[in-house]
């Protein structure tokens, strides 16, 4: 299996220099560029009084792995999963749920399901910041997003140019929502935009396989009452999410291909009329849904595309999540490009809707600031380093080391996001990057247990290596296969998490813990792949017109588990019993304390206290 480091960029901000002799004195860190500046600032964390330094921590992250009542569709429950029955049945006192959506990951609402970039930003913030959705209602709520630089940016165009939107048709509030795209047409209409195209991405996995359908029916007929009040709008172009434009991580750059020469050239292997005979008509083909759906046109009488992006255009990329824009806001926003042949590069005036990476500032206009995340637990923990060998051949004694594990798809869950949005290390001096590549072209329910096994593998390595303090893993198996729709392979792939929890855990990781004397701390994300099946009031499984249980794809509201152990913890430490409405931000400063310190005064309360027994 080849594994790659992750390119580091922009590192010359960090320096460390220390001294043995200084490892327990507090040091001050200027870092102008995060605004921290000579004010007094420390980033010395207090030693914790009763929990000790030096213990590896494993911490595993199992996407899409929440906790639900067990019934058939529960694929949790019904896969073989073991080591997480033991976990959760061996110690009691070590295990709990935690809240994974809503408010207390910054969502608008408790209505509003979890995902892996507010979860992971949770995760590693230890704070509850106002997420993408969020900012987006408030700043179209106020208007203060017409008043912006971003609106005014792209505002240029409209007098000679046509304003693009570009994102995903959907209202599962994860990528985007589709109360937001109407007030943004609405509001755009009404600050000059005069001709208007929507380049949209069915869903079909945070919300219903089929509501495309609804979607572009609502979207056309709110079109054509801007035609009525003299705007000329429509649908440009579309295709499904996972085969269309939204790919991340430079996992697979044909799928953004697919989108840029629909979107800018106006060429696609399909061509309609009307974007709602598009979709209907491709989702009558054998094994069609909404999520692969292939690239389509809208043309005129005359075959001719009606909404290519040209000189001149503005474009909004509407999507308020990262991951799945980074890959197109690079295509369009970059002079420079060679991921493949864009034909032609047009001049055009491009925002996001939000900045979509701070540290790449990428796109460089933007209609809503993201939430600015400092301070996160990882910067707080490379700058409270203890000693040991570091890779650059500096022989220290004693030094925090971080080894994150994760496949492609999950590239960024447990670096960027966790990293308060933020690309590359604090110090690659200490933290190490490894990536197992996913397999292209393969869909998830057709091998779902993915990669598991790799990453197990090397975790086990990391952890007796000595080298690392702490060893970060994402699982993504029950979230990436979940999504899918397909049961029998969620059951697999769930079962493939635990065993990788388990070989790496309790075989490959438990082993090496044991040996170095170590901690563990499971938990999740978000939940999916416990509720696969859409319900009515009463409970009971939804039917559709054929009878057929209707299928849920997406993340759900549930809580998901925390799970802590290994020789390294101490004996009297436990769960809280005080903290009902605890949340993902809760772990962040858990984990300091396993590491030996308190955490920040700001940061959301530990789950765990140190009893005498």
């Amino acid at each position: 299996m080849r594994v790659s480091l992750i390119p580091i960029d922009d590192l010359d901000t960090y320096m460390y220099m220390f001294d043995d002799e200084i490892q327990n004195d507090s040091f001050m860190f200027e870092q102008k560029s995060r605004g921290m500046g000579s004010s007094g600032f420390s980033w010395k964390l207090k030693d914790h009084p009763k929990l000790a330094k030096g213990k590896t921590v494993a911490v595993v992250v199992l996407d899409g792995w929440g906790e639900a009542n067990p019934n058939q569709y529960n694929c949790i429950h019904v896969a073989d999963t073991p080591t997480m029955d033991s976990l959760k049945k061996g110690a009691p006192e070590r295990w709990r749920l935690v809240k994974a959506h809503g408010t207390a990951v910054g969502l608008p609402s408790d209505d509003d399901m979890g995902n892996s970039e507010v979860g992971h930003n949770a995760l590693g913030a230890g704070r509850i910041y106002a997420q993408g959705a969020k900012l987006v209602d408030i700043a179209l709520e106020t208007g203060k997003i017409y008043e912006g630089e971003g609106f005014k940016y792209i505002k240029e165009s409209f007098v000679d140019g046509m304003l693009h939107l570009i994102g995903l048709l959907s209202d599962g509030g994860v990528h985007s929502r589709f109360d937001q795209l109407q007030l943004l047409l609405k509001g755009a209409s009404e600050h000059g935009a005069k001709r208007i195209r929507v380049h949209i991405l069915t869903d079909g996995r945070d919300v219903s396989d089929g509501s495309s359908v609804g979607f572009v029916e609502s979207l056309e007929n709110d079109l054509a009452k801007l035609c009525e009040k003299g705007i000329d709008a429509k649908i440009a172009s579309g295709g499904g999410r996972m085969y269309v434009t939204m790919d991340r991580y430079e996992n697979d750059w044909d799928v953004v291909k697919r989108g840029w020469d629909a979107q800018v050239l106006g060429e696609a292997p399909h061509k309609f009329k009307s974007a709602l005979e598009a979709v209907k008509k491709l989702r009558e083909s054998p094994g069609a849904n909404d999520q692969f759906l292939p690239p389509f046109v809208i043309v005129d009488d005359n075959g001719k595309a009606v909404g290519p992006i040209v000189d001149g255009d503005a474009v909004v990329t509407f999507n308020f999540r990262a991951d799945r824009m980074v890959m197109l806001a690079k295509a369009l926003d970059y002079e420079k490009f060679d991921k493949f042949d864009r034909v032609r590069f047009p001049k055009i005036r491009y925002t996001g809707m939000l900045q979509y990476d701070g540290e790449l500032k990428l796109p460089s206009h933007y209609l809503v600031s993201p939430p600015e995340i400092e301070r996160t637990s990882g910067e707080y923990l490379v700058h409270n380093g203890i000693r040991t060998f570091a890779c650059r051949q500096v022989v220290r004694r004693y030094c925090l080391f971080l080894l994150l594990l994760f496949e492609t798809v999950k590239f960024g869950h447990v670096t960027f996001f966790w990293n308060g949005n933020r690309s590359g290390c604090f110090n690659p001096d200490m933290e190490e990057y490894v990536e197992i590549p996913s397999d292209i072209g393969i869909s998830f329910n057709a091998k779902p247990k993915m990669k598991a096994l790799e990453i197990a593998e090397k975790a086990r390595g990391a952890i007796l290596s000595r080298k690392f303090d702490q060893v970060r893993v994402n699982l993504p198996n029950g979230d990436m296969v979940g999504h899918t729709g397909d049961v029998q392979a969620t059951i697999v792939a769930c079962k493939a998490a635990d065993e990788a929890v388990k070989v790496s855990l309790l075989r490959m990781i438990l082993d090496a813990i044991e040996q170095v004397g170590g901690i563990y701390v499971v938990t999740a994300d978000h939940g999916n792949a416990e509720v696969m099946v859409k319900r009515n009031k009463k409970g009971e499984p939804l039917l559709d017109k054929d009878g057929n249980v209707q299928i849920l794809t997406s993340h759900t509201l549930q809580p998901v588990p925390i799970a802590i152990g290994g020789p390294g913890l101490a004996p009297g430490v436990r769960f809280c019993q005080d903290l009902p409405g605890a949340g993902l931000a809760n772990v962040a400063a858990t984990v300091m304390n396993l590491h030996g310190f308190e955490a920040p005064s700001d940061y959301e309360p530990t789950l765990i206290e140190v009893y005498d027994e």
